[in-house]
């Protein structure tokens, strides 16, 4: 499939999801169909695939586990929930709940160019032993990313179902060392699989490499660290405690701070 087709694909499923969202006025919907389109946009892809080439089953296989993985987490989040918060000035207004749809659909088609090129690419570019090299590379990132992200989730999940954790802060496991983990780790399997497509990126194609880049930037600058950061400031701004593991904990990489690390 090209880039037009899975971009009019994935606006239409988050199209027609939000048509029932904003009829039941519900947030249930929201994260599921973000780890669906992954999904959809990748089984479609590969089996539309030129090539063929082993890098596009195992990359497809990457896709599968990384969206199912987190798709089951966010909705069971959400079921616990019942409500996501982001959503509470825009949820009655269907243009602004649209327009959040509509820039997760978008989104998702980005992340995934590296994997759109990689199903379309009918040669490599790279001599067998960078192909080898960046199909090991990659895959080594990915992994580590996957398990990372869901390590923190998993710990986050656990801490939040406690009782006698509410209102408190997570700063155990994978948190005791960064803010965000689980965004690292969702960067860096990201980037596994651009590293991976690489070899069959050239001229133009090089572009779809883009997606890692938006994503990093996205969780980072837009809508992942700064809403975290607004909301955590806003329920222990004033928290003595909250403020020094703020001051003592790395942001995104999960080890120990050193003197004068960021």
């Amino acid at each position: 499939m090209n880039i037009l087709t899975t971009l009019l694909l994935s606006l239409g499923i988050n199209g027609l999801f939000f048509v029932l969202a904003a009829r039941l006025k519900t947030d249930v919907f929201t994260d599921i169909t973000y780890s669906l389109t992954f999904i959809v946009l990748g089984l479609l892809g590969f089996v539309f695939r030129r090539g063929p080439f082993p890098e596009q089953a195992i990359v497809l296989v990457f896709v599968l586990l990384w969206a199912v993985r987190l798709g089951s987490y966010l909705f069971r989040r959400i079921l616990k929930t019942k409500v996501d918060h982001r959503f509470d000035a825009m949820r009655d207004s269907p243009v602004e709940f649209g327009k959040f749809w509509a820039l997760q659909a978008v989104t998702v088609w980005v992340v995934m160019l590296p994997v759109t090129g990689l199903m379309n690419a009918e040669a490599l570019w790279a001599s067998p032993v960078l192909q080898r090299l960046t199909l090991v590379a990659g895959s080594i990132l990915w992994i580590a990313g996957f398990t990372i992200e869901a390590v923190a989730d998993h710990q986050k999940y656990a801490f939040k179902s406690a009782p006698e954790n509410a209102g408190r802060f997570m700063n155990r496991g994978l948190w005791k060392y960064a803010r965000h983990p689980n965004y690292f780790g969702e960067i860096l399997a990201w980037w596994g699989l651009g590293i991976i497509a690489l070899p069959f990126l050239s001229g133009s194609r090089l572009l779809y490499l883009v997606g890692p880049v938006f994503i990093t930037v996205l969780l980072l600058f837009v809508s992942g660290v700064p809403l975290l950061k607004k909301s955590w400031e806003a329920k222990w701004g004033g928290d003595p405690d909250f403020q020094a593991y703020k001051s003592s904990t790395r942001l995104l990489v999960p080890l120990p701070k050193g003197k004068g690390a960021a």
